[in-house]
């Protein structure tokens, strides 16, 4: 299942703050604004390790098994939290704030990688990428 932690400043003097998101290999990283109300994911990935880094706003993570749907957890997402979602982990995310984020991947996504990892599982209710085959 997904996890979250709150990343605090490892360092700090006059000049400002150092805050350590992740460590090890990272493939892909971007920086996603969402609207409050909406939802993002709604999928997992068959082999990507996924990180989501919360800038500002705030959002409810939704996280199931796809294995076993029926047992979901719910997160509730402030500014400094991080949430870790494993492969074959379905999520979503439902925004409760504008939010703005940073979405840390283990695996590229050039053309056709993310698609060809990422398959369409409804977790809430809401939007479905239509570029994804379906898994459920």
């Amino acid at each position: 299942m997904e996890t979250i932690r709150h990343i605090n400043s490892a360092f700090s003097d006059d000049r400002g703050d150092i805050f350590n998101i992740v460590e090890g290999k990272i493939g892909h990283v971007a920086m996603i604004t969402s609207k409050k109300g909406t939802v993002r994911a709604n999928h997992y990935h068959k082999e990507d390790y996924q990180y989501i880094y919360l800038i500002s706003g705030a959002y409810e993570s939704h996280c199931c098994d796809i294995n076993k749907p029926e047992e979901k957890k719910v997160l509730q997402v402030k500014p400094g939290d991080i949430v870790d979602t494993p492969p074959l982990i379905a999520h979503a995310q439902v925004f409760t704030e504008d939010s703005v984020f940073l979405a840390l991947t283990t695996r590229e996504r050039e053309e056709g990688k993310y698609e060809s990892d990422t398959l369409a599982f409804q977790v809430v209710d809401g939007y479905l990428n239509p570029e994804l085959q379906k898994s459920n």
